[in-house]
């Protein structure tokens, strides 16, 4: 098989990466995908960068036995933790990373703080505190650790009243503040967008990473001359380390299919 039509590898702790994978297909629809989400061994945000770093590495094995021509690691905590050494590691295959997105929200010059919202872990990483002293002159940032947030969209989540109040008791203390936005830092967040501005009001932005994660695979692949060049819908398939069904069925769902 020509390894342009071979398909790219998303991988994420759970379902939280179907938000870039999302993203990916309106993109670049005639390309197949495979999923890896690895809710067996989730949340990775409480867990140390060793842990996490040698599960992505397990993960994105299982992507090479199937295949996989490019690797999306769709997981911030998992990107901190792994990204730079898998690059190392596989010098010649396109990988790419998801991270806060800052320099849009830096970029809008609106008034009030950049709030990200991502695990505990994401926020104790190096490559987040480089970011954050990155733009540190330019606006003021505040990291928001989100313990236990994952864990709802992962029970398929979206919607309940326990949710609504974790919000509601994050942002309490924002209540009559200006927002200059709220930058997710999770893949997981997207999901509950509508949520969060529930919370915080229609007016202020809520930025994430995925589209420019997708672009920037994008332009990878073409530099490798790795593009499809298929003209039909490409497909896409699911795997899940807890091979539970019911998470299957969440993870179809999410990226409505």
């Amino acid at each position: 098989m020509d390894k342009k039509n071979m398909p790219i590898g998303f991988f994420d702790s759970g379902v939280g990466g179907l938000s870039v994978l999302r993203e990916a297909i309106k993109l670049m629809p005639n390309e197949d995908y495979i999923y890896f989400g690895d809710s067996k061994n989730a949340p990775y945000g409480v867990r140390t960068t060793e842990e996490v770093k040698e599960l992505t590495y397990k993960a994105v094995d299982k992507l090479f036995t199937k295949g996989a021509k490019a690797i999306v690691i769709a997981c911030n905590t998992a990107t901190s933790a792994a990204v730079a050494a898998l690059r190392l590691d596989y010098p010649n295959v396109p990988i790419v990373g998801i991270e806060p997105a800052v320099k849009p929200a830096v970029k809008m010059k609106r008034n009030g703080p950049i709030i990200i919202m991502a695990t505990p872990m994401t926020l104790k990483e190096r490559k987040f505190n480089n970011l954050m002293s990155k733009y540190k002159n330019e606006a003021e940032i505040i990291p928001m650790p989100c313990a236990g947030l994952m864990e709802f969209i992962e029970a398929g989540d979206l919607d309940s009243n326990e949710l609504k109040c974790y919000l509601k008791e994050k942002f309490n203390k924002y209540e009559n503040a200006d927002i200059a936005s709220i930058v997710l830092g999770c893949t997981h967040y997207p999901f509950i967008a509508d949520r969060i501005h529930e919370v915080i009001g229609m007016d202020v932005p809520v930025i994430d990473g995925g589209l420019g994660t997708c672009k920037e695979l994008r332009r990878r692949l073409e530099l490798c001359g790795l593009l499809t060049d298929s003209e039909k819908k490409g497909s896409v398939n699911i795997y899940n380390s807890s091979e539970d069904e019911k998470i299957i069925k969440l993870s179809k769902s999410l990226l409505g299919i």
